[in-house]
Formats: C-alpha cells, sequence, structure tokens
C-alpha cells in the first residue's frame, strides 16, 4: 500500500493482485513520520509486516543520551503549554476526534499493516480513541477546575483543591493495540497540562507516529510529544529514569521492573499487566449471546489482548448446549489477511507470539486435554496465523492452566454451584477483567463484586468496560496499578495541591486565652460540629 502524502487515501500498489500481497509505505511519509524521532545513535531497526514477513520501515534507534534530550525538550514545551486555557486544550482533542473518524481508512490500514489484525478489530482503536477524545474534551472541566472542600471551621476556612501537573508524563506503548494505545493515555495527560515523551512498541511503531502526527495536526505543539524508538530495555529503562510519571502497558514481569525503578525515584506510576481473564455462563444464560460474546472476547485481536478471556467456566446444566453454539460459531470463523471487513480474526503478530500459542496447545494435548477444535497453525493463509483453538481437560502442570497465552486460545471448564465458579474465576495471580453471562443482571452484579478483578462485564465479554470511558479501567493483583479511563484515567496525571484562606478566627488562643482553655473551647466546639454536620 502506498500512501500518499496529503491524499487523505491508502490505495492498493498494485490492484490487479491481492492487496495484501505488496504494500509499501510512501519513503516520503516514512523520511516526515520518523523525522519527528529523538535519535543520534546513527542505528536503525526495521519493522516487518505480520500478514506477509515483509519489511514496512527503517526506524532510528534512540539511546539514553537521546531520552534525556526529548525529556528536555519536553519540559520545556510543558511549562508554555501548562498556562494555555483548560478550553484551548480540550478543543484539540475534539478536533483529533474529527480527524480520527475522517482518516479512519488509513488508520485502519496500518494497524492491520503492522499487527495483523482484522479490520474489525482494528476499527475497535479508531473508535476507542475518538471515544476517549471527545469525553476528555468534554469534560476537562469537570476533572481538573480547581474545586472547594470544607474548611477545618465552616465558613472561616476556604478550600481550594487545585490541579497541577506532574510535569512529564512517560507512556511505554505495546505493539497488541498500537493505536489505542499509542494515544488514549497520553491524551489525558496533554489536557492535565504535562508533556509526554513516548516509546512506541519496536513491532508496531508507524501507526503510533501516524496518530501522533495526527495529533499534531489538531493543533499540539511540536514539542509536547516527544517520540523515542529502540529496545524497552534501554530506552524504556531512561524513560523511567527521567521522567516524572509512568505509564506502562505490557507484562507483568517488565510491570515489576517499571514499578521498582519508578519507587527508588519516587515517582507515580500507573501499570497495566496480564490476565488469564475468566467468564463464567450461568445456568440462566441466554446460550445464544453467550456463546457469540465468547467468541468476540476470546478471539479478538487473535486473543492478543489484556482482557481477552482465556478460561470459560460453564454451569453443568447448560455445558452441552453451550458448547454446541460455541464450537458451531469457533468452526465458522473466516481467517484472513484481507483488508476489509470480511475477516473475522487476523494473525498473530510474530513468530515469537505463534510459538508460545503452539506450545500451549502442545503440551496441554500431550498431557491428557482434549482439543474440541482448532488446534492447528494455518500457514495456507499466512505465515502467522493460529486457527481459534478450544481446550477441554486443562489442569494445573498444563503450560496453559495458569499461564497467559496471549493467543487464540481458550479453556472450558464445568462448574456445579456459583460459590465455585467465584473460586475459581479468582484462582491465579491475575485479576484484569472477567465476564459473566446471566438473565438476572442483579445477580450478575452481585457475583461480580465478589471477582478480584478490575472490570467485570456482564452479558458482555470486555467491550462494554473497554468502550464505556467515563468508567475506571485497570487490574488488581499481578495485572496491575492504576487506572486508565475516567475520572482516575486523568487524576493520575495531576498533583492535587490543597489551599486553605483563613477569615477571622485565627487557629490559636486569642485575646489571652489560656492554651488549656483554647483547648477546651475547641473540644466544645468540635462537640457541637458533630451534631450540627450531617453528610
Amino acid at each position: 500500500m502506498t500512501l500518499h502524502p496529503g491524499a487523505g487515501t491508502a490505495v492498493p500498489a498494485d490492484p490487479e493482485h491481492d492487496p495484501t500481497a505488496t504494500y509499501a509505505l510512501d519513503p516520503a511519509v516514512v523520511r516526515r513520520l520518523t523525522s519527528r524521532i529523538v535519535s543520534t545513535t546513527g542505528e536503525a531497526q526495521k519493522s516487518t509486516a505480520p500478514f506477509t514477513g515483509q519489511p514496512i520501515a527503517s526506524l532510528p534507534v534512540s539511546s539514553p543520551a537521546d531520552v534525556v534530550t526529548a525529556t528536555a525538550q519536553a519540559r520545556a514545551a510543558q511549562r508554555s503549554w501548562a498556562t494555555v486555557p483548560l478550553d484551548l486544550r480540550a478543543r484539540m482533542l475534539l478536533r483529533l476526534h474529527d480527524l480520527v473518524l475522517d482518516r479512519q481508512d488509513e488508520i485502519l490500514d496500518l494497524i492491520q499493516w503492522e499487527s495483523g489484525k482484522s479490520r474489525k478489530h482494528a476499527f475497535e482503536e479508531v473508535a476507542h480513541v475518538a471515544m476517549t477524545a471527545r469525553y476528555y474534551g468534554r469534560t476537562a472541566h469537570r476533572h481538573l477546575a480547581p474545586s472547594r472542600r470544607m474548611g477545618v471551621y465552616p465558613g472561616l476556612t476556604r478550600i481550594d483543591v487545585n490541579r497541577i501537573p506532574r510535569g512529564v508524563v512517560g507512556i511505554i506503548s505495546p505493539w497488541n493495540y498500537p493505536f489505542t494505545m499509542a494515544l488514549s493515555d497520553g491524551l489525558a495527560a496533554l489536557l492535565a497540562g504535562n508533556a509526554v515523551v513516548h516509546k512506541p512498541d519496536s513491532q508496531t511503531p508507524v501507526t503510533a507516529l501516524f496518530g501522533i502526527d495526527l495529533l499534531t495536526q489538531a493543533g499540539m505543539p511540536g514539542d509536547l510529544w516527544q517520540l523515542v524508538y529502540g529496545p524497552g530495555d534501554v530506552v524504556g529503562s531512561a524513560i523511567v529514569d527521567n521522567t516524572d510519571y509512568v505509564c506502562f502497558t505490557g507484562s507483568t514481569r517488565t510491570g515489576r521492573a517499571v514499578a521498582t525503578r519508578a519507587a527508588e525515584r519516587l515517582i507515580g506510576a500507573s501499570l497495566e499487566l496480564g490476565g488469564k481473564n475468566p467468564m463464567l455462563v450461568l445456568r440462566d444464560a441466554d446460550l445464544d449471546r453467550a456463546a457469540e460474546g465468547a467468541v468476540r472476547a476470546c478471539f479478538s485481536s487473535a486473543g492478543q489482548l489484556c482482557v481477552s478471556l482465556e478460561r470459560v467456566y460453564v454451569a453443568d446444566q447448560v455445558f452441552e448446549p453451550f458448547m454446541k453454539r460455541f464450537v458451531q460459531r469457533t468452526e465458522a470463523m473466516k481467517l484472513s489477511s484481507a483488508f476489509d471487513y470480511s475477516a473475522d480474526m487476523g494473525c498473530l503478530i510474530s513468530q515469537a507470539q505463534l510459538d508460545t500459542v503452539v506450545h500451549h496447545v502442545d503440551d496441554a494435548r500431550d498431557k491428557g486435554a482434549t482439543v474440541v477444535t482448532g488446534g492447528r497453525p494455518r500457514p495456507d493463509v499466512g505465515p502467522l496465523f493460529y486457527e481459534p483453538t478450544v481446550l477441554s481437560g486443562v489442569r494445573p502442570g498444563m503450560s496453559c492452566f495458569s499461564d497467559e497465552t496471549f493467543g487464540p486460545v481458550v479453556s472450558v471448564y464445568r462448574f456445579s454451584d456459583e460459590r465455585e465458579a467465584v473460586e475459581r474465576a479468582n484462582d491465579g495471580q491475575y485479576g484484569l477483567n472477567a465476564s459473566i453471562f446471566t438473565r438476572d443482571g442483579a445477580r450478575g452484579r452481585r457475583l461480580a463484586s465478589q471477582i478480584r478483578c478490575g472490570t467485570v462485564n456482564i452479558n458482555e465479554g470486555y467491550g462494554a468496560t473497554f468502550g464505556s470511558v467515563d468508567s475506571p479501567m485497570g487490574g488488581m493483583r499481578d495485572s496491575g496499578l492504576g487506572r486508565r479511563q475516567g475520572a482516575e484515567g486523568i487524576h493520575r496525571y495531576v498533583e492535587p495541591q490543597a489551599v486553605a484562606t483563613q477569615r477571622l478566627l485565627s487557629l490559636r488562643p486569642v485575646l489571652g486565652m489560656s492554651q488549656e482553655r483554647y483547648a477546651r473551647t475547641l473540644t466544645t466546639t468540635l462537640r457541637l460540629l458533630k451534631k450540627a454536620h450531617r453528610p
């Protein structure tokens, strides 16, 4: 595919042939996008397309010294940006909303090309960025305007709470959602008055660069969002060492290292990490809806989604009819690298990810699990395709029992009562997302409160919480710290500052009053205030 500079459209390089066979970025576009990367090393690294294995782009690699430079430039830009009125910052996000929707075809092509996902799953990223931009653009004052709180002496002590930007926010974004994870966390940071130093994942950099370019077109000052590129253990570590707050999305193992490094510097960090997410199908569930929801929740983006479901627990009373529906829908899925909406699932991101999936399935099969459907690579479709796979009989000692697969593989289990289902859903160290299918919403919400996960979807797999950008999203236990989205997602980027203005009555003995009498008077006052105040 050739992206023609300024044309606003993406066209096949050779329309007479399969459009996925030969795609290439216009070199001028590559030079313009990669020119934003702060790099003085002279080194370069190539990225490749999962669908075909062909090169996508060659990108300049940054050094720790480049991260220091990028942070200094961001810090200088942030001082001016923090003085820009909140309404003008919000207006930038609303312009981005329109640009993302207007340019979605180009964005979708890039997401598919770099990540290998199907177009319908790529569109989730377009929609999520647009919704996030609109939400924070419309709610800026609700989250960031100074607020009043109760003072020590009602009417005499005025308390104002200001939201002070932290300064420079470091963002280390993953490959699995290269557009929305590159942009969405940073939008809240910008609105709050911060600058950003960002390292996109080495496997999907061009999509992130394109998104930052759209932000510039929406009115973002050029130096406000600095881009660096290179190995996570080098460039990512330097980001943690130099910025004022870190937002990381990735593996639990790396997240622990980020948290340790941030703690040593006494800076904050939000971490969305791994998951082994459960789904509960209760005996009163709408089984057609549950089966359809399971297919989407287990196999969206080929299972390479932090909140995708890898464990399904089904009530004994409905196990067989659910499995029949689920397997039928799974086997009907179309695997394809087409750049249109005809595919139900794309491919895995890399050979390493494919190897993990193959190992998990083969290990389970060798140790006695049953492959109900799927269980094979599909090189006839493309080098990194693997069939959507349903396993039964998975038990402890198998790699896929408790380890995150991060691929199109799900294990299905029976349960006899709901208490058992909740206990099994809470097994393991993760707590990111869960799903409950039931016709009784109140009952589902009661069970949800017993599951140790940051998000729980009732009669949906992940989309209800993922798309509800006014609600917080994140993990418990080994699935992370902090939250994105909602008030929590923007308040992580500010320091609350309390300002007290005292009138008339001083907080000390007055008019010759002794310290003892002052203490007795204040005691009486506190008792009266307790009686008078009703929350």
